[in-house]
């Protein structure tokens, strides 16, 4: 009997999408616009996504310029950023805000990494528990009857594959953002 494993495949993708965010949100000493993604701003009373009134490039490896469509939010813009804790200094200009990426200190590089350990730490539990509970579902199918016993030892090797090869994926993501921030 075939077990249908696309809850856990899309569980598996979901907690992949949610990793990735998580490390590019992380600062390394590259700038990437990303990092402004969870930056809201005051605009028009209400809070919004800096993405939301302004265009987000890429000026170089170490400055991102944000440039406000209304200009009247560049201050607006600005406060934000600094309020938002990311390490990272602004100064504005007459097309808008220009955010540097500083050097990363050695110490900042290690709490980083501790940062980084822990979103990966909380992905593999994630995981885990997704394993634990189609695991569950398993073994109640063969109480049941609806799979066999040698059925059920199949399926847990093919659920095991599967969860090693997203382990597998996130050592890898969590191996290149820490080269990132070492880089």
């Amino acid at each position: 009997m075939a077990y249908n494993f696309s809850g856990l495949k899309k569980e598996i993708e979901t907690i992949r999408d949610w990793f990735a965010k998580e490390l590019s949100h992380i600062r390394t000493g590259r700038a990437t616009p990303s990092i402004l993604d969870g930056v809201r701003v005051e605009s028009y009373g209400s809070q919004m996504p800096i993405s939301h009134v302004a265009s987000i490039t890429v000026s170089d490896a170490k400055t991102i310029l944000v440039s406000p469509w209304d200009k009247n939010q560049v201050r607006p813009i600005e406060t934000a950023i600094m309020n938002a804790g990311l390490g990272i200094s602004t100064t504005t200009s007459g097309d808008g805000v220009r955010v540097i990426f500083p050097e990363l200190t050695s110490e900042t590089r290690e709490t980083l990494g501790k940062i980084l350990k822990a979103k990966h730490e909380e992905a593999r539990v994630s995981l885990r528990s997704t394993r634990d509970e189609v695991w569950d579902d398993i073994q109640t199918q063969e109480k049941e009857g609806k799979i066999s016993e040698d059925d059920k030892f199949r399926l847990k090797n093919e659920m095991q594959k599967m969860i090693d090869d997203a382990n597998k994926t996130f050592d890898e993501m969590t191996e290149r953002k820490e080269k990132e921030i070492s880089a």
